[in-house]
């Protein structure tokens, strides 16, 4: 059987899918997995090896790029669609294969209810499981064993670039995430890393520099910066080396997951009651939530913002970063 498998972004949204490939390629006889996903994200799933081919968007290219990729994914014949990612695009593409489909539920109005009305109508379901529920219909079921990454031997970061003092262990400080109500603002960051024992490696994209260098220079030679140094699998590789991993709600997080990495994952605007949560069902003990509880505002927003709507941004400013340093000392 062919199936196709669609999620397009992003990061932790595309690691949060090996689950569905792994138990498709090894519940469903003969099975032959494919993925479609945007080219930026296409070495995470490239070196699976669940997935026979990975089909990539060319996304700076809207309209032409999502023609081009229906063209090619014709050619396929494919039996069936997994749709996890659900929108516009992925329904244009169901619509031009004319295979049996089936897709993820979103919970958008459960989510709805709970941002704008507190009323809390969230399945106690992880989105791990909703994905799972839609390849349910193929007799494929959780197995248990939770993320997967892989990074080929020539793509890890090169220790060498490393200090010496930084090669062994260090923990790691993923200070990046999509909007800034998902970030703890600079001055906390330093304040945590200050409370951090040992060495701290600093993990995130190139926009990300600026809050990096600020955290370096306060707290010194214990932290190396290596935001912006490296690639999408080298920076991962860092978080697969660290003895325990700090993040925010972000791909950090999940990557941090897929290597059963110690992990506290810090929340801010949004909430792992959304089913988004930090997932290690092999080694539940691996996984901490750190989150400012009781605050009426909380969650503003599913996705986030740049700016707290209400100015006072309690639920970054009031998280207890001493619990944070204590649980990965």
């Amino acid at each position: 059987m062919k199936i196709l498998v669609l999620r397009f972004s992003s990061i932790g949204d595309i690691v949060l899918t090996s689950p569905v490939l792994r138990c498709l390629r090894t519940q469903v006889p003969d099975a032959e997995v494919h993925v479609a996903t945007k080219a930026a994200f296409a070495d995470l799933l490239r070196f699976n090896p669940h997935v026979h081919r990975v089909h990539a968007l060319d996304d700076g290219n809207a309209g032409g790029g999502l023609g081009d990729l229906i063209g090619r994914l014709k050619q396929e014949r494919f039996d069936q669609v997994i749709d996890l990612h659900h929108n516009l695009r992925t329904a244009r593409i169901k619509r031009a294969l004319g295979v049996r489909a089936h897709s993820f539920n979103k919970q958008n109005i459960e989510k709805w209810l709970l941002v704008n009305l507190r009323v809390d109508r969230m399945p106690r379901m992880h989105i791990v499981d909703r994905y799972m529920a839609a390849a349910a219909h193929l007799g494929v079921r959780n197995d248990g064993q939770g993320l997967e990454l892989f990074i080929p031997e020539g793509r890890e970061a090169d220790p060498g670039l490393l200090p010496a003092s930084h090669r062994d262990g260090p923990v790691a400080l993923a200070i990046g995430a999509a909007h800034a109500t998902k970030r703890l603002p600079v001055h906390r960051l330093v304040e945590l890393a200050a409370l951090v024992q040992g060495p701290i490696v600093l993990i995130g994209g190139a926009a990300d520099r600026q809050a990096a260098q600020a955290i370096a220079t306060a707290v010194g030679g214990r932290v190396f910066d290596a935001t912006g140094r490296f690639d999408l699998l080298g920076s991962a590789s860092l978080l697969r080396s660290a003895r325990a991993v700090i993040a925010h709600d972000s791909g950090a997080m999940h990557i941090a997951c897929a290597f059963r990495r110690p992990v506290v994952s810090v929340w801010g605007n949004t909430v792992p009651l959304f089913g988004m949560g930090p997932y290690i069902p092999t080694q539940l003990g691996l996984a901490h939530i750190s989150e400012v509880d009781g605050l009426s505002c909380r969650p503003c927003s599913k996705i986030g913002f740049e700016h707290c709507p209400k100015g006072h941004f309690r639920c970054m400013e009031q998280q207890d970063l001493r619990r944070i340093a204590e649980l990965v000392s």
